[in-house]
């Protein structure tokens, strides 16, 4: 991979239609390129597209949905997971453990919406003051979502209290699971969830 973001050639999941597209036209180009370096790093190629290929098929729209709950939008959702995806493939000979790539891709999304949010803060600390927000592309998409009181209530959270709880209750993962995620101890995890559950109650009663 280059040092700009290069897209997966990969067909999403709900796609119909057409000629099945994935990595796998660019990898034998690269394989045959690479051919006086001898099978072995053609097969690593043909291992990681299968792997990651299949990765996607089952668990895009579902890494989507998680990321949407902490970005805030579909679009930026899609292309944190995009991103993921582009680096397990590249780094896929690193990766220490292929039964845990799932695993891997939920902590890579959830660190990369956090430099998303990081980001975003930065440029609307330093945004003109007083001018009305332009609509995103992508508010009509998620606008269902973004009305809920819960969810609005959600975002209000801070950053690792709402990672835990979208983790916890809505992509339904186990306390070593988001521990994992999220780079932190379980007990960070019970604290963070204790936390949230807190806050948002207390949020949630002005609506009641």
């Amino acid at each position: 991979m280059t040092g700009t973001r290069q897209k997966m050639a990969f067909r999403k999941p709900d796609d119909e239609g057409g000629r099945p597209t994935d990595v796998t036209e660019t990898l034998v180009a690269r394989g045959a390129a690479a051919a006086g370096a001898g099978t072995g790093a053609v097969t690593v190629a043909w291992d990681a597209d299968q792997a990651v290929t299949a990765l996607y098929a089952a668990n895009y729209r579902a890494l989507v949905r998680l990321a949407a709950m902490l970005v805030r939008d579909s679009g930026t959702a899609e292309e944190v997971v995009q991103d993921a995806f582009v680096a397990m493939h590249g780094g896929w000979r690193r990766l220490r453990d292929p039964d845990k790539a799932l695993s891997y891709l939920r902590q890579s999304v959830v660190n990369r919406s956090r430099s998303v949010l990081r980001h975003r803060a930065v440029v609307e600390k330093y945004a003109p003051k007083g001018l009305p927000d332009a609509p995103s592309a992508e508010a009509g998409a998620i606008g269902e979502l973004e009305r809920s009181a819960v969810v609005d209530a959600l975002h209000g959270l801070p950053t690792r209290q709402r990672e835990a709880l979208v983790l916890r209750y809505y992509a339904d993962l186990s306390e070593a699971e988001i521990a994992t995620s999220m780079g932190i101890s379980r007990g960070a995890v019970k604290s963070h969830t204790a936390r949230g559950m807190t806050a948002l109650r207390n949020v949630l009663e002005q609506f009641s």
